[in-house]
């Protein structure tokens, strides 16, 4: 059993976050060398596996099996602090934690994900879980998106995507296709009017994507309102307002009734990650895009969503830049040069259809990743499976215990 600190100590590393790359990182720098001192700082009871919910909201996914104790997948020889972080002081390589304690370290790994910003939508947290509104970004509101879906009978369905960067960048569309094609197969699609309204100015931000993606978009007749922001949600009278912008930068404020509204919120860093010496002027924290270490604090690393790489914010590209943070930061500790540089890689498993993904892999630049000999833009009966069965599996099996299948970054 992993123990639970109570009073001030100093460890060898500090892990801020307990979540996949938090956990992922930890078991991985342990089995490399078990006798390292490190700490994982994390409030939350319980742990989630959230690529999956995506599944459960379109019915193919049983949502108890995407959430497991914290205690239950901390590493043994870790010892958790079970607390919320108040802000960072690297110059005296200490954190600050809610409680008034102060945690000091050698290494500090900085993962505590972002923050779903709910508030930033007008009425949204007031309406969410009835009213026809939901989101597959919690673990509470999955199972009533395919609630919503499976009960809906025509009318008006609203699917939006907040500006970028947001965690699985593909989520807000692969909800959508599932939806669409339940309705096909049942014989409601012919009786709805579905739309995405997404920030953006692109379907998805690989360009080869595309028109893979596209053929399903005609397919199930979907409306696309590219630079559409949603501001505001009114659940009882069931309209929500965007914000759109026109070819010439004007933005004009557009009403529109739904009878189901797949809502995601925008994403930002946490407070004590933004108003920290470690933020970005965006507030991510800072990181070399190779080595993920901060440039200014020789003994920090980041990973996972909180970090300033322009890489897709996924738990695929975690479980590859575990293996980048774990060798570097022995490397520092030792006084070696750091061996491993992180490529970008993330990718995105696009539901389609229910029992076929586009299985998107790619790293900075755009640049094709895949793991497979196979055309990526192929929806594959093969990727259903790994995305459905293999993952989960591999993520509690393997990942969250430091077992780097296939994780190395390319060219290391």
């Amino acid at each position: 059993m992993q123990k639970t600190e109570t009073a001030q100590r100093d460890f060898d590393v500090v892990v801020v976050g307990g979540g996949s790359a938090g956990i992922g990182v930890t078991a991985s720098l342990l089995r490399r060398r078990p006798g390292l001192r490190i700490a994982v700082i994390e409030p939350s009871d319980n742990h989630y596996y959230q690529p999956a919910w995506t599944l459960v909201g379109g019915g193919a996914f049983d949502v108890a099996k995407t959430v497991r104790p914290t205690q239950a997948v901390m590493p043994a020889r870790a010892t958790w602090l079970r607390a919320a972080v108040a802000g960072f002081e690297p110059e005296s390589d200490t954190v600050r934690l809610a409680d008034g304690r102060a945690v000091s370290y050698r290494q500090l790994i900085v993962c505590p994900g972002l923050r779903l910003a709910w508030d930033k939508v007008e009425g949204l947290s007031d309406t969410l879980g009835k009213h026809g509104v939901s989101s597959n970004y919690r673990y509470d509101l999955a199972p009533y998106t395919w609630e919503l879906v499976r009960g809906f009978q025509g009318g008006q369905a609203l699917f939006t995507q907040p500006a970028m960067p947001i965690k699985c960048a593909g989520a807000p569309q692969k909800a959508m296709y599932l939806a669409c094609d339940h309705w096909l197969r049942t014989g409601v699609l012919g009786r709805a009017q579905v739309q995405f309204d997404l920030a953006g100015a692109a379907l998805f931000g690989v360009p080869t994507f595309v028109p893979p993606l596209m053929r399903y978009v005609e397919r199930y007749g979907i409306a696309l309102n590219f630079n559409s922001t949603l501001v505001a949600v009114d659940g009882p009278a069931r309209k929500a307002w965007f914000d759109v912008k026109n070819a010439e930068g004007q933005v004009s404020r557009v009403e529109k009734d739904f009878d189901m509204l797949h809502a995601v919120p925008p994403q930002l860093p946490h407070d004590f990650v933004r108003n920290s010496p470690l933020a970005d002027a965006a507030g991510w924290c800072e990181v070399d895009p190779a080595t993920l270490r901060h440039p200014r604090y020789a003994n920090v690393f980041g990973l996972g969503d909180t970090i300033s790489a322009s890489n897709a914010k996924t738990a695929a590209a975690a479980r590859k830049q575990i293996v980048a943070v774990a060798e570097n930061l022995i490397a520092c500790l030792d006084g070696y040069a750091m061996p491993v540089k992180y490529d970008g890689y993330g990718s995105c498993p696009l539901t389609v259809e229910r029992g076929r993904i586009v299985l998107a892999e790619f790293g900075y630049g755009g640049k094709l990743l895949p793991t497979f000999p196979l055309d990526p833009t192929v929806p594959r009966k093969s990727a259903w499976f790994l995305k459905a069965t293999l993952l989960p599996w591999i993520y509690w099996n393997g990942m969250l215990k430091g077992r780097e299948w296939l994780a190395r970054p390319l060219g290391n």
